[in-house]
């Protein structure tokens, strides 16, 4: 879809399970300074412009940046090869979340507080500027280790008193280049930085430091080769609010 037309937007269902897995031996201890949530997809015309920008965004190295391909503009003409129901249920939390009536791409999450089009670059800016400065930033410390046997998160404590969150794990392709052979981009060859593959949940957060450990065996990779972890708090009905804690993991070379 073309800048300057209407977003395409599309009423979504179902819940999601949240997100990751690691790459060996790496470890992130630096807070990240926010986490953008890019919902995007290989069949919008829109979504190229937002693609690159994600991808600027995960290399500056200051950032936890995710892409979450849909599948709801699959019936267009081109099934995308990185798109699920869980990406697309996931955006439909966050539209509940936001009051939206309905969702689009490319929609651009920051720090489960915000939403805008992810094709608007100052706006994103403006956003991951402003929420640290008005208190809405990362504010709890996460780290990430991994071995042969498990994967282990560290949790800060809060420092604003009680609070309580979900501790999310999420997997995705540092890299994937796709040729588009139909639909909207038909004849574009573009590269996708940090695809999610995949949601798991690590456990819950109550606002002191806490260490989980999660065994190899029981981390669904689904495919992917690295993982971010998301310190999320959730509405009453389940709906992904605030993030509060990030870390990711990625492999060499990404």
């Amino acid at each position: 879809m073309e800048l300057g037309r209407p977003f395409r937007t599309a009423a979504s269902a179902a819940a999601v399970l949240l997100v990751c897995l690691a790459a060996p031996g790496m470890a992130q201890e630096n807070r990240p300074s926010g986490v953008v949530e890019l919902f995007t997809s290989q069949g919008c015309s829109s979504c190229p412009r937002a693609d690159a920008y994600l991808d600027e965004l995960a290399r500056s190295g200051d950032l936890v940046a995710l892409s979450y391909h849909v599948d709801y503009w699959d019936y267009l003409g081109w099934r995308d090869t990185l798109g699920s129901a869980d990406n697309t249920a996931r955006q439909s939390e966050y539209g509940r979340s936001f009051g939206l009536r309905s969702i689009y791409t490319p929609q651009a999450v920051i720090n489960g507080r915000m939403h805008m089009s992810g094709a608007k670059r100052q706006a994103v800016a403006s956003a991951l500027d402003h929420l640290p400065k008005a208190g809405k930033g990362l504010s709890v410390e996460l780290a990430i280790t991994e071995n042969a046997e498990s994967l282990v998160i560290e949790a800060g404590e809060s420092p604003t008193g009680p609070q309580k969150a979900n501790v999310l794990l999420v997997f995705f392709h540092p890299l994937t280049t796709v040729k588009i052979a139909r639909g909207e981009n038909a004849g574009r060859t573009i590269t996708y930085r940090n695809s999610v593959t995949g949601f798991q949940s690590a456990g819950m957060w109550h606002g002191k430091r806490a260490s989980y450990e999660i065994p190899a065996s029981e981390i669904m990779t689904k495919g992917g080769a690295g993982c971010a972890v998301l310190l999320q708090s959730v509405d009453r009905n389940g709906n992904p609010g605030p993030i509060l804690g990030a870390a990711i993991l990625e492999t060499p070379g990404s």
